[in-house]
């Protein structure tokens, strides 16, 4: 499976859950349809979360390998998760 698929667009995923609220705090979305938006709120905060943590994960072996650059493949928890269900 490539990365891409697994790795959310950070951007993308905050412009779209700052839409989100912005409609959210307008008040005019029926009940059902402010839950339903809630929901993907909500899932859409912790893919960015999820992105920044692996950001950050990155940025911390970087620092602790005192600069030096080796390109490498980083997995993710979500990497580490599906190659043991396999």
């Amino acid at each position: 499976m490539s990365k891409t698929k697994r790795t959310p667009d950070f951007e993308k995923s905050l412009a779209e859950l700052e839409a989100i609220v912005e409609k959210l705090e307008a008040g005019d979305l029926a009940i059902e349809d402010s839950l339903k938006s809630f929901e993907k709120g909500i899932a859409l905060t912790r893919d960015c979360q999820g992105a920044l943590d692996a950001a950050q994960a990155r940025v911390d072996i970087l620092l602790k390998r005192g600069g030096e650059v080796n390109l490498e493949d980083f997995e993710t928890g979500e990497d580490h998760e599906a190659s043991q269900d396999e």
